[in-house]
């Protein structure tokens, strides 16, 4: 059974769960600046709770491609009011930490976040697996070459599920060497990784349950679905949602998800064809 403790609630992933994104920072690709005042973070927050998400992921530093650098203490000032001003509202919510820095994870776990979701899988902070061993939270790690600023440059593979694959089998083990027990792998859709890439890493997820670890999918209005479409991020709920259904035939346990509603009637559906 794939089971994750969060501040000591198991929860099940052999359901799969669907996280809610509440992007802090001006700059995000798709919803950046929507969550200016308490009254937008909290509506948005009830919201996404009320459609289902079991977690919901909050990030103070835009890892879009190109995106602007964020210090360390400008991320902090972001995220760690609005831990409090969640739990507060909701106590039982399962707060996700979008962050690669050890001591923005140790603070925010320090202030009720049950889960860190590590863009660089520790790579960006030599103190990161260290600090999640220490603070016994579940760890999600994605994969990603060099920092969001540059990490467009980074998609030469020779062979690309392959590299990836290694990536996680070297990151977990290392992860496990530092006593982190709940671990979640993200293939890192559209980082540093072109269209084409990112459409061959979905084709083959199924490599992933070799990891023996459970696998968070998040493609939610990216790239990869609205330049297929000739759309825009706005326009690409629909797309997201055909690879939503896909991904969880693949085995998805968590899609990280703009649209809660619609990602977990995906869910339901899936769910309800294979009890069949």
């Amino acid at each position: 059974m794939k089971t994750i403790n969060c501040n000591g609630k198991l929860i099940d992933l052999s359901t799969p769960k669907v996280m809610g994104i509440l992007n802090l920072t001006p700059d995000s690709f798709y919803d950046g600046g929507k969550l200016s005042s308490e009254k937008d973070i909290l509506s948005q927050a009830e919201k996404m709770l009320s459609e289902g998400a079991t977690f919901l992921d909050l990030g103070g530093y835009s890892s879009r491609p190109g995106a602007d650098f964020v210090s360390e203490e400008e991320e902090t000032q972001r995220v760690l009011p609005v831990i409090k001003l969640l739990l507060k509202e909701f106590p039982n919510t399962n707060l996700s930490i979008d962050t690669f820095r050890s001591e923005v994870a140790r603070k925010s776990v320090k202030a009720g976040a049950a889960i860190i979701n590590d863009i660089s899988g520790g790579n960006l902070d030599e103190n990161m697996f260290k600090t999640i061993g220490n603070l016994q939270v579940p760890y999600i790690m994605m994969h990603m070459r060099g920092t969001p600023e540059t990490m467009m440059q980074n998609t030469n593979y020779k062979d690309l599920i392959k590299e990836v694959l290694f990536y996680f089998s070297e990151r977990i083990a290392k992860a496990r060497s530092f006593g982190i027990n709940d671990l979640i792998a993200d293939p890192g859709f559209g980082f540093s990784k072109t269209t084409e890439q990112n459409f061959q890493l979905f084709t083959d997820l199924e490599a992933f349950k070799m990891l023996e670890i459970p696998l968070l999918v998040g493609v939610s209005r990216k790239s990869m679905i609205y330049k297929i479409l000739n759309t825009s991020a706005k326009e690409a709920l629909n797309g997201t949602t055909a690879l939503h259904a896909v991904a969880l035939q693949k085995e998805a346990s968590i899609l990280r998800v703009h649209d809660v509603k619609e990602a977990m009637e995906t869910i339901n559906l899936l769910q309800n064809l294979k009890s069949h």
